[in-house]
């Protein structure tokens, strides 16, 4: 599987299109297209990857495992940076809606 089409299934998976994607990492809308042509610059690609929430190796085929092992409070805060962040979240394929997100941000808050 390509580098190209590894983003579009993960872009797929989150719910997002490839112009998306490229918007919330900061890059030009043709840019990850251009990825079936040419090899991205390493901090684009990390952009991308940081936006679809996998590692660069899961992106570059050297992996099948989308995340790098982190620990929970890790987990937690980047559940809490996703939220403050309005970044897509998703549950069993669907949006978690704003009144959830709250409640969610809420239950995380209380633990502190």
């Amino acid at each position: 599987m390509t580098l190209l089409s590894r983003t579009k299934d993960m872009t797929k998976l989150r719910g997002l299109s490839l112009d998306d994607v490229a918007s919330r990492a900061g890059l030009s809308h043709k840019s990850i297209y251009n990825w079936g042509r040419n090899n991205p610059k390493s901090e684009n690609l990390d952009k991308v990857a940081n936006v679809l929430h996998v590692s660069t190796d899961y992106l570059l085929g050297r992996t099948d495992e989308m995340n790098l092992s982190i620990t929970d409070s890790q987990k937690e805060l980047d559940i809490k940076n996703a939220l403050e962040h309005d970044i897509m979240l998703s549950f069993d394929g669907k949006p978690i809606s704003e009144k959830y997100k709250r409640i969610i941000l809420e239950l995380l808050s209380e633990e502190d």
